[in-house]
């Protein structure tokens, strides 16, 4: 069963207007319809917005890959985040996608694509978790 609306829990993902996250054991989205103020000083969408949505749903994936463990119920600290900005794109929608690659009885390592309104990748970004 998926469950949504992580907003509630991320201050900034309400801030800069994130769509609510859908996420189930596989897998997580969520999306964002870009305004003005997420863009870089040439109308392409600012880097940051693109990092802080990756990051934002792959912490509420890691929360969802680590229910029934030991770690459930406990929020799932970044501890590293690797970005490979691949390109970019002047308004419309993105989308990020999250899945886990691995779940350890202590470390979560996700991987999400967030995608432009074409559905070609403009960041691959791994994140890796730890329960706090």
């Amino acid at each position: 069963m998926a469950s949504s609306d992580n907003r509630r829990d991320s201050p900034l993902g309400h801030h800069l207007g994130f769509e609510p996250s859908v996420v189930d054991d596989e897998h997580a989205v969520q999306r964002l319809l870009i305004q003005p103020h997420h863009t870089n000083p040439t109308g392409a969408i600012h880097g940051g917005v693109i990092i802080a949505l990756a990051d934002n749903l792959a912490t509420a994936m890691a929360g969802r890959a680590n229910a029934g463990s030991a770690a459930e119920g406990k929020f799932m600290v970044g501890v590293d985040l690797h970005a490979v900005m691949l390109r970019n794109q002047q308004g419309g929608t993105i989308t990020a996608e999250s899945r886990v690659v691995r779940r350890g009885r202590r470390v979560t390592v996700i991987r999400t694509i967030v995608s432009g309104d074409d559905g070609k990748a403009l960041a691959e970004v791994t994140t890796t978790h730890i329960p706090a």
